[in-house]
């Protein structure tokens, strides 16, 4: 995909993307309300997925919504949260791709917290609402675990999906070899090798491969 060039809107709607995709803890109230703020910036690809979950999510428990984050973020394999899983899985590659995207972070002196990894969808956002130009980049480079993680929210009725979505809208359209690129994740399911993460980052922040929390 060739390269996009993300202005001062786009960015702004990975901000408001990046705190939806957060836990949903008692700071969500303000998240939503922000999100609104944003979307009356955005256009309506991007703005009208946003709404919806804001919506939804109001209409919510905070219990039952905190429940659903865990249950569809933690413990569903398809729904993995960690962009870099779906191309290498729990591989030697997937360790050293952690490791690249960490050494992007700072070379835009944007630093990780201690419980992070760079991977994270949430976190790639928040870096690219910072960085527009570098996270782009990122972003389109994930691109098919990016529109596999969509799909697989859709598919299990996620409010989530509709963040994705709104994602998406910031993107350019999809081009052939990125749907080939997601038909292939989709069939042939991330590689399974299970090393090469351990010395990276430690167990307890391990994806289970799913995640947690932002």
């Amino acid at each position: 995909m060739r390269p996009f060039a993300a202005d001062a809107r786009v960015a702004l709607a990975w901000q408001a993307q990046s705190l939806l995709l957060a836990y949903p803890d008692e700071r969500l109230p303000e998240r939503l309300t922000l999100a609104r703020r944003v979307a009356a910036t955005q256009p309506e690809a991007v703005a009208g997925p946003l709404r919806v979950f804001a919506e939804q999510a109001e209409r919510t428990p905070p219990h039952d919504l905190a429940a659903d984050y865990v249950a569809t973020f933690d413990h569903r394999r398809r729904c993995c949260p960690y962009l870099t899983y779906y191309a290498h899985g729990d591989t030697r590659k997937r360790g050293i791709a952690l490791l690249r995207l960490k050494q992007t972070y700072a070379a835009a002196s944007w630093r990780l917290g201690e419980d992070e990894l760079p991977d994270h969808l949430a976190v790639v956002l928040e870096f690219a609402a910072a960085e527009p130009a570098v996270g782009a980049r990122l972003l389109t480079d994930h691109r098919a675990g990016l529109e596999l993680l969509r799909l697989a929210l859709r598919d299990a009725g996620s409010p989530w999906a509709h963040v994705l979505t709104s994602v998406s809208a910031t993107l350019p359209a999809l081009g052939g070899d990125e749907h080939a690129a997601i038909g292939r994740l989709a069939a042939q399911g991330p590689p399974e090798e299970q090393v090469g993460l351990a010395p990276y980052t430690p167990a307890s922040f391990m994806p289970d491969p799913a995640g947690g929390p932002r």
